[in-house]
C-alpha cells in the first residue's frame, strides 16, 4: 500500500445516505424506549411481590423477609372436640393505580359443585346414645373445669346422654333438705362440690346433649348403707335377704310402710324441683322385690300402686321430666321382681340385655321399647345393635367401673 494513501477522516457520515441516516435514528429510539419499560416492569413486579398486604383492622408490621418457598398446608384442618371454627378475614390487595376489576362471569348452576350435607351414620341416627356414670366414678371430689371436660370429651364420643348417679343406697348424691329432714343426713357420704350437678346438666345442654339422673340400686340397700341401722329400728325392710347378684346381700325397703312410700315420693320431688332442668331420671331392676325372699308374698299390685303414685307426684312437680326405666323384659319383671311395670305408667322403657345366653330374646323386646342396655363387656355386640333400625337407643353400662375408656370405644363413625 502507498504510504501516501490518506485514511478516512471520522464516521464516514459525509458518504452515508441521508435516508440510512434517519433510519437508524429511529430504530436506535424504539429500542431504548422498549428496554426501559422492561426494566421498569421488572421492577414493579418485584416490588409488588414484596409489599405489605393491608388487613382491615389489623396493624401491619411487615418488614420485606427473604422469600421463602410456600409451606404445603393440609389438604384440611383437624378440628378439636367441640371447637367452634373461625374463618380467617379476606385478606383483598389494594394498590395505587386503582385498577377497575375484572368482570368474571358466574358459571353455568349445572357446572357448580354440589354440596350436600354428610349423611348420619347408623350410630348417629339412633335416638339416644347414652352411657351411665355410676355414683363416685366421675364427679366425686371434681372441679368445674374437670367436669365440663370430661362431659365434652363423650360429647365427641357420639354419646348425646349421660346418665349419672345421684341416689343410691337409700342415700342422695347431693344435699337433700327430705333427707336430713327423714334421717338426719344431708347426702350419702362424698365430696361432690355443691354445683356439680348443676356444672353437668349446662355443659351437656351446650352441646344438646341429656342428662338422666340414675336413681342406682332404687328401693335396695346394704350394710354399707348409713342408715341401714336406722332403716332396721324403724323395720323399714323386708325380711330375708336379697341375692339376686351373686357377692353382694341387698335388703329391700318396704314400700308398703306408708313412711317409706312417702319418704321416696318427697326424694323424687323434691329432686326435680331442686334441679328442674334435668331432662328425665332413671330407675333400674333395683326397683323390685325379688321372688327368692322368704314367704309366699305376692307384692306386684302394692309396687304398681307405689310406683304410680310416685310418678304422679314427680310430673305435679315438673312435668317436663320423663319417667325412664331400665329394667328387665316384662316377662322377667313380674315374674322374678314383681315388678308389673307395663302398668305403671313409666315413659320410656330400656330392656337390659346383660345376660348373653339369653341376648338375642332381649333384643326382640327392646325392638318394641326405648331402646337396649348392654355393659362394657358386650361391646362385641354393637355392630349387630346399632345396624338393626328397630333399635332406637343404645345404652352402655362400664361394668369395669372405668367409663372413660368405655366411651373411648364408642365412637363408631364406621357404621
Amino acid at each position: 500500500m502507498s504510504k501516501n494513501k490518506k485514511e478516512p477522516q471520522g464516521c464516514g457520515c459525509a458518504n452515508i445516505p441521508i435516508s440510512v441516516i434517519l433510519l437508524a435514528i429511529g430504530g436506535g429510539y424504539w429500542w431504548f424506549s422498549q428496554q426501559g419499560n422492561l426494566y421498569l416492569t421488572k421492577i414493579g413486579d418485584f416490588v409488588t411481590d414484596n409489599l405489605p398486604v393491608d388487613i382491615p383492622g389489623l396493624k401491619s408490621t411487615y418488614t420485606n423477609p427473604p422469600i421463602t418457598p410456600t409451606p404445603t398446608l393440609p389438604s384440611a384442618p383437624i378440628a378439636k372436640p367441640n371447637s367452634q371454627e373461625v374463618s380467617p378475614p379476606e385478606i383483598t390487595s389494594q394498590t395505587t393505580s386503582n385498577p377497575k376489576p375484572k368482570t368474571v362471569p358466574k358459571p353455568k348452576a349445572s357446572t357448580l359443585p354440589k354440596t350436600t350435607a354428610s349423611k348420619p351414620t347408623l350410630w348417629e341416627k339412633k335416638a339416644i346414645r347414652g352411657i351411665y356414670l355410676s355414683r363416685y366414678q366421675v364427679t366425686n371430689n371434681a372441679s368445674e373445669q374437670m367436669i365440663r371436660e370430661r362431659v365434652r370429651y363423650y360429647h365427641s364420643q357420639g354419646i348425646n346422654t349421660i346418665i349419672h348417679g345421684v341416689w343410691g343406697n337409700a342415700c342422695t348424691m347431693y344435699n337433700s333438705q327430705v333427707m336430713e329432714k327423714t334421717l338426719g343426713y344431708k347426702s350419702c357420704p362424698n365430696l361432690f362440690r355443691d354445683r356439680w350437678l348443676e356444672w353437668l346438666i349446662d355443659e351437656a345442654h351446650k352441646h344438646d346433649m341429656e342428662v338422666h339422673a340414675y336413681f342406682e340400686k332404687g328401693i335396695k340397700i346394704d350394710k354399707n348403707s348409713p342408715v341401714f341401722d336406722l332403716a332396721v329400728e324403724r323395720k323399714w325392710i323386708v325380711p330375708g335377704v336379697d341375692r339376686t347378684y351373686a357377692g353382694v346381700d341387698h335388703y329391700i325397703l318396704d314400700v308398703e310402710v306408708p313412711e317409706v312410700a312417702n319418704f321416696f315420693r318427697d326424694i323424687l320431688v323434691e329432686f326435680v324441683q331442686k334441679y328442674p332442668t334435668i331432662d328425665a331420671v332413671q330407675w333400674d331392676d333395683y326397683l323390685g322385690y325379688h321372688a327368692e325372699l322368704p314367704g309366699k308374698v305376692d307384692r306386684t299390685d302394692k309396687l304398681t300402686k307405689f310406683t304410680k303414685q310416685m310418678i304422679d307426684a314427680m310430673k305435679q312437680a315438673n312435668p317436663k321430666v320423663s319417667f325412664d326405666l331400665c329394667h328387665h323384659n316384662p316377662y322377667w319383671a313380674k315374674r322374678y321382681f314383681a315388678a308389673d311395670w307395663e302398668k305403671w305408667g313409666v315413659d320410656r322403657v330400656f330392656i337390659q340385655a346383660y345376660n348373653e345366653k339369653n341376648f338375642q330374646p332381649e333384643v326382640n323386646y327392646a325392638q318394641k321399647y326405648a331402646g337396649i342396655a348392654i355393659t362394657d363387656q358386650q361391646l362385641h355386640r354393637l355392630p349387630e345393635i346399632i345396624a338393626n333400625d328397630k333399635i332406637k337407643g343404645i345404652l352402655v353400662f362400664p361394668l369395669s367401673g372405668n367409663p372413660e375408656a368405655t366411651a373411648s370405644k364408642l365412637n363408631l363413625k364406621a357404621f
